[in-house]
């Protein structure tokens, strides 16, 4: 199990941690923050200059599950991880990968006034012995406030929320001992996707508008913005389980078997293997049913009909590409078979 204490810098998350760790029987401390330090020595200078934070580095979020499912394997117990995480796709994409590995998680937010925060971070005599880039460190804190606070909606929405205004830091980690004893600090309900072991085939369903815009399902579980769909199961064909997804994950049932547009060959990139990738054409929803559309909790988040060009800015690149292609082939009544996003043949 994992707890991760999350807030703002200056809330209060590592000496936090630190005391936690005498509270909760069999716990260790894992910072992911070292890994982040390390990302200087494992990385070109070009690439960490063109993010602004170590967080934005998709090595850095693959390292974080790995880490942690590896510190569990050696020492067992409890992980207290105390981690800033404001951006909800990255939520996902690091609780969702431990999920995967069946690492259950706890969140907890530290939550002060920010007066106090304030007041915290102004108190701090230094930052590091670099009185320059301490006082870089203590900008950067007290801007990071905004982020914060623009993140709350649903930082507090998924986590157990300890307001520490007045509370000192060994009660702070009584606190958050007793909320993960009671079960108040609930298990992240992330769903449990285990990763492929080898190439997977999946088939995707592309629903439309009366405007012809996609239908696009945001999974809770990895980032960015998907179709509804899923991995073919043993002995299922592709259409039926496309016609199945749309079922479990929308609560539509499609009555006829959709048209394939694209075959995709998704090529084998670290840590994953690819597979074939198959997109079929649901056709156009009525209102009335676009109206009835009933997500499950656990896997998505939300979904919304988009414009191809919106399309764009939601999907990774990849899915994106499979998309641009699959429309063609729809306003052409063809089938296009790709490789990594790029027509052949």
């Amino acid at each position: 199990m994992i707890v991760w204490i999350n807030g703002a810098f200056g809330a209060g998350k590592s000496s936090t941690a630190r005391e936690l760790i005498d509270l909760i029987p069999n716990s260790t401390l894992f910072d992911p923050e070292l890994i982040g330090s390390g990302m200087g020595r494992l990385l070109p200078a070009k690439r960490l200059a063109e993010v602004g934070d170590y967080q934005d580095l998709p090595i850095w979020r693959r390292l974080v599950v790995d880490t942690a499912a590896a510190l569990l394997a050696e020492v067992g117990g409890v992980l207290v991880t105390p981690m800033t995480l404001l951006r909800q796709d990255y939520r996902d994409e690091i609780f969702g990968g431990l999920a995967a590995r069946r690492i259950a998680v706890r969140h907890v937010l530290l939550a002060p006034d920010e007066t106090i925060l304030r007041e915290r971070i102004a108190g701090r005599e230094a930052f590091g012995d670099d009185p320059t880039e301490s006082e870089r460190t203590r900008r950067w804190a007290f801007d990071n406030i905004e982020r914060y606070q623009a993140a709350l909606g649903w930082i507090t929405a998924d986590a157990h929320v300890i307001d520490n205004s007045r509370l000192g830091t060994d009660e702070t980690a009584a606190a958050v001992a007793e909320a993960v004893r009671t079960g108040s600090a609930a298990v992240s309900d992330i769903v449990q996707t285990p990763e492929p072991a080898g190439e997977t085939l999946a088939a995707g369903v592309l629903l439309f508008d009366q405007r012809d815009r996609v239908l696009l399902v945001d999974p809770t579980y990895k980032p960015g913005w998907e179709f509804p769909g899923g991995v073919v199961e043993r002995g299922e064909a592709p259409a039926r389980a496309g016609m199945r997804e749309v079922t479990e994950e929308l609560g539509i049932e499609l009555t006829a078997v959709p048209r394939l547009l694209v075959v995709d060959w998704e090529p084998p990139r670290s840590p994953g293997y690819g597979g074939l990738r198959l997109l079929f054409d649901g056709g156009r929803l009525a209102d009335a049913d676009a109206a009835r559309v009933l997500l499950p909790g656990s896997e998505l988040r939300g979904w919304k009909f988009v414009a191809e060009q919106e399309a764009a800015d939601l999907l990774p690149p990849a899915r994106y590409e499979r998309l641009r292609w699959a429309l063609r082939a729809r306003e052409r009544s063809t089938v296009l078979n790709l490789e990594a996003g790029v027509p052949v043949g």
